[in-house]
């Protein structure tokens, strides 16, 4: 098809009341989604008083506007069809002037095409047309094309306003019956207001995201959050329905290059931008964001085809097993389970790629949001199986591949502190913790984040360090399995053959004040294992303690021990302590050679075969 001239599309620009005149009751009228809504059309219809313009149903993906009132709804003369009840829709669902579409996003172009939902008139919002007689469907793809493929009469909205964009957008001015200018800005959406505790939050959620991860990005205060902590990452790539402010600023640091992506390589790639007259200048004819349509943006085979997919979900409260509420009302778009499923979807096909539930450990009437069961809540995203971390202000939860009494362990450990014995005495009442599981109250609160770090060593061999946790129990008793009889008596001077679980949760519930535990871990995120511990136990009588580490025989000779060595005498410094006492067999030259290597001098005394090490910190 030839492209008209630029002036001839200026002929068929009329007055918004003459396509009200072509509109018939009874029609499904298509309206766009969100920053594509064309506001000066819908504000005419909801305004005028034509006799034609009675039983009409508006089709919205979701409604964001407020060109859409429930006043007009309530008057009978509409009614509006969406596919998600969250923001604007959701009070008028619940007060039966809103017929909601359960459906998955990935569907909803198929629900057209196949005339399941008809639609007799597309209201469409447009760029003015380029000198090739080209308009750009701007910052809202949604499903513009199949609507406008089955629609007796297809308007478009010009509104010069809207940013040219890149992409599957581009639509000859000629495929529109009637034009209309428009007279109104585009919606635009104010920044969440910065919290302390979803900064810490979203500290947690980056701390686990790895360079060259492809994310998927959403709205809301964690996402306004995330990316201070993200622009030291590298080679990022974007796969997300909503692109904002937080966003662009991601990609204007140089942390997002999407070069790592399968599909759109070097484009993050989106369906919607919500924001400001800023991200709108900034994405006007910005090659570096493509456009597609939902069809697109939420095929979870698309989306599995990206390496180290995460996708990154914003809960309301989080349940022991793994389940989630999720929240209602705004910021909530595309965390209802039907537009979850085909993210979670592609992120369990994604090489790498795993979810990420964050929350804060409380709401802000100070209630919990760990609780022992969210069954009986609205919005349930009951899919624990797809659960991969939780997060909270206070760590994160590994769930993969976890009983469900390691699962509650693990959340417990990044609840509030002060809901933590509940949490305990709960899931111990429900049979989900073992009636002897220990729990140190005091200790939950003194738990080091600051000891968090990682380190690559010979061969590339990276290792993340941390304190113990009492999840840990499972992983140390592997470890414990792993070792050789002569590894298990340089470590323990006996020959232990078993350790059962009554001893194993006696060594990894620890007093963080008086005993530090840093463990290593190797592995993707979510499938950590862990190769190495070392601790120090502080003299009852004087500002000592006794230090012992063990590495995986399979990770000797890396430098890890000599690596843990230096952290645990960095913490026991910063904590007042004066030395470090150690008992190490003669036999065992490698783990002498550990202390010799350090940074202090070290006073020997042999007894019994064994050495009586000193290392004095003052020196």
């Amino acid at each position: 098809m030839n492209a008209p001239r630029t002036s001839d599309w200026r002929k068929r620009v009329v007055a918004p009341e003459v396509v009200l005149s072509r509109i018939e009751p009874g029609m499904n009228i298509f309206i766009g989604t969100g920053t594509a809504e064309p506001r000066t059309l819908v504000k005419h219809l909801m305004a005028s008083k034509a006799y034609n313009l009675q039983d009409l149903t508006l089709i919205q993906l979701v409604s964001f506007g407020d060109a859409i009132s429930l006043e007009a709804l309530q008057s009978h003369k509409f009614r509006l069809r969406t596919f998600f009840s969250g923001w604007v829709a959701s009070d008028a669902i619940n007060a039966g002037h809103v017929d909601l579409i359960p459906s998955r996003f990935s569907t909803i172009p198929d629900l057209i095409r196949s005339g399941q939902i008809p639609i007799d008139v597309a209201f469409i919002q447009i760029t003015p047309p380029n000198e090739e007689g080209y308009c750009s469907l701007g910052v809202g793809l949604d499903v513009a094309r199949p609507a406008m493929e089955k629609a007796q009469l297809i308007v478009g909205e010009i509104n010069d306003q809207v940013p040219f964009t890149y992409g599957d957008t581009f639509v000859p001015v000629t495929d529109f019956d009637l034009l209309v200018k428009s007279t109104d800005p585009p919606i635009y959406f104010a920044r969440w207001p910065l919290e302390d505790v979803f900064d810490q939050v979203a500290a947690v959620v980056a701390s686990v995201i790895e360079d060259g991860s492809c994310l998927s990005y959403s709205i809301g205060p964690l996402f306004e959050a995330l990316p201070k902590h993200l622009i030291h990452k590298r080679d990022l790539g974007i796969h997300t329905p909503f692109f904002t402010d937080a966003l662009m600023e991601l990609v204007q640091s140089g942390a997002v290059s999407n070069r790592k992506k399968a599909l759109f390589r070097g484009r993050s790639l989106t369906g919607f931008a919500l924001g400001s007259p800023k991200l709108m200048r900034w994405l006007d004819h910005n090659p570096l964001v493509e456009f597609q349509s939902v069809d697109r943006v939420f095929n979870a085979m698309d989306i599995g085809r990206n390496p180290n997919f995460v996708v990154i979900i914003p809960a309301r409260r989080v349940d022991l097993s793994g389940r989630a509420a999720m929240s209602i009302g705004k910021g909530n778009v595309t965390t209802g389970p039907g537009q979850l499923a085909d993210f979670f979807n592609g992120t369990q096909i994604s090489q790498g790629g795993y979810s990420i539930l964050a929350l804060p450990s409380r709401n802000r009437k100070g209630e919990p949001n760990v609780r022992l069961s969210v069954e009986d809540m609205p919005n349930l995203l009951n899919q624990p199986e797809s659960m991969d971390i939780v997060a909270t202000e206070y760590g994160t939860a590994h769930l993969r591949g976890r009983t469900l009494r390691e699962r509650a362990q693990a959340l417990i450990e990044i609840a509030h502190p002060e809901d933590r014995p509940g949490l305990v005495k709960a899931a111990k009442e429900a049979r989900i913790l073992f009636q002897d599981q220990l729990f140190l109250a005091e200790s939950a609160r003194f738990y080091p984040q600051e000891v968090a770090t990682q380190h690559t060593f010979k061969n590339g061999v990276r290792v993340r360090f941390r304190a113990i946790k009492p999840s840990d129990e499972d992983q140390m008793r592997r470890l414990f399995y792993r070792f050789s009889d002569e590894a298990i008596y340089y470590r323990y001077f006996a020959p232990i053959k078993t350790m059962p679980h009554t001893e194993m949760q006696e060594y990894v519930n620890v007093d963080y004040r008086n005993v530090l535990s840093i463990v290593g871990l190797t592995g993707e995120t979510g499938q950590e294992l862990i190769i190495a511990e070392g601790r120090y136990v502080k003299h009852e009588r004087r500002p000592y303690a006794d230090v012992a580490f063990v590495v995986d025989e399979a990770y000797q000779g890396l430098g890890i021990a000599t690596f843990l060595y230096r952290m645990l005498v960095q913490h026991a410094i910063q904590r007042g302590l004066m030395g470090f006492t150690a008992d190490v067999l003669s036999s065992n030259r490698s783990m002498l050679k550990v202390f010799e290597k350090g940074d202090y001098p070290v006073e020997t005394k042999l007894q019994d075969g064994a050495y009586a090490l000193t290392i004095r910190f003052e020196q």
